[in-house]
């Protein structure tokens, strides 16, 4: 291995998808790791050698007799510490599962017991044809990490599984899986997700349309990346989340509650949580009958963030707004009014966001600053949101 703990060897396969790799590379770079890149043969028919020359400032060879003098099958596989593969087509899976050496990139996997991602880009009847699959499972078995692809538009008019993902989820997924991205260790973070419920009768209740899946995502990200994490879940359906503790409430003052006793702890809040702001001043015991149902009498909720604001030392409390207009004036009183130290904004006109894998909005930092997210995976925002609480932690 190498003395940095930082070489990767960035595979390319003989798919259309090989350009997107090129920002892969510098994303990558941009993080401090040395990258070599081995394509195979074909690959250079859609990205030539001298673009990832350029780009890595190193060699690039494809076949086992160039640069015969290097020895570079087993010289390149003692210096690397990691293998990306990415992309991966359904040609190549099929030969690193065979166990291949034809080209410089299969020998160098043969040679070398690192960690190895592979990121597989192909047609969604190849990525589901019984071949693929069973080599996949056979990378798996043998201790590969390989990707799920996306789904979505693929080169042509077609559309479905095989897309290959978007740079930064390919890239925090590397860092997560490779254990580079063990940032958190050590670090208590509290999340809160779903959306709270004031019961209006046992039938009937005022709430909201958040799903949760923002909040699930940060304590997925959080996990990986070594935190000790305590989500707080209201009124969420929620999957199998190993090593994580889990409080269930519904109502606001509950999430209050649990907020209050947890919060002193904690090194960092991520309040994604919809909190309903009022709740009925009654709250029936009985179904109120539809003859009866004329109006409803309400009452403020506490403001949580407001009421831990005089609890908080060195925490830092990143905060969320759904808004349908005056998107960032709205974002940054909130951001001021309730000491927050990083606000995430979304435009959620139409129902936009909610209930939906993916995201588009802007973080505005405790300085001033604006960060514009481009639309993208609610998990990758998630660990964009987790790199800034982590910066301004310090």
């Amino acid at each position: 291995m190498s003395a940095t703990n930082r070489e990767v060897i960035l595979g390319i396969g003989a798919g259309i998808a090989a350009y997107k790799s090129a920002d892969v590379l510098r994303r990558l770079q941009d993080r401090g790791f040395g990258v070599t890149v081995v394509p195979t043969p074909s690959s250079l028919n859609f990205v030539g050698a001298a673009t990832w020359e350029a780009l890595s400032h190193r060699a690039v060879t494809t076949q086992v007799w160039e640069k015969v003098e290097d020895v570079r099958h087993i010289s390149l596989a003692k210096e690397a510490d990691y293998f990306l593969i990415a992309p991966a087509t359904a040609d190549l899976i099929a030969r690193l599962a065979g166990g291949r050496a034809d080209d410089l990139l299969t020998n160098l996997v043969l040679a070398s017991d690192v960690p190895k991602m592979i990121v597989p880009a192909m047609h969604p009847s190849m990525w589901l044809d019984a071949a693929t699959v069973a080599n996949v499972a056979t990378l798996r078995a043998r201790g590969f990490y390989v990707m799920e692809p996306e789904t979505g538009r693929l080169t042509g008019s077609d559309s479905g599984q095989g897309r290959f993902p978007e740079t930064m989820s390919i890239v925090n997924e590397f860092l997560t899986v490779t254990g580079v991205h063990r940032d958190l260790e050590g670090k208590k973070i509290i999340v809160t997700a779903g959306g709270t419920r004031e019961a209006i009768d046992p039938v009937r209740f005022i709430g909201n349309r958040s799903s949760g899946k923002q909040g699930i995502s940060v304590v997925k990200a959080a996990v990986k990346r070594g935190a000790q994490v305590h989500l707080i879940a209201a009124n969420v359906e929620i999957e199998n989340l190993d090593g994580v503790q889990i409080t269930h409430v519904v109502t606001a003052a509950q999430m209050l509650q649990a907020l209050e006793s947890s919060f002193g702890a904690c090194d960092i809040l991520v309040m994604s949580a919809a909190v309903a702001d009022a709740k009925p001043v009654v709250s029936a015991n009985e179904k109120i009958k539809k003859a009866e149902f004329t109006s409803i009498e309400l009452e403020e909720n506490p403001d949580l963030l407001a009421t831990l604001a005089p609890l908080k030392k060195t925490q830092i409390v990143v905060g969320f707004a759904a808004e349908t207009q005056n998107l960032i004036a709205s974002a940054a009183s909130k951001l001021q009014k309730k000491g927050l130290d990083l606000i995430y904004v979304n435009d959620v006109s139409g129902g936009a966001i909610f209930g939906s894998d993916e995201t588009e909005g802007t973080i505005l930092l405790r300085n001033g600053d604006q960060v514009h997210v481009s639309r993208q995976r609610k998990d990758t925002l998630a660990n964009i949101l987790l790199d800034y609480a982590l910066k301004q932690l310090g």
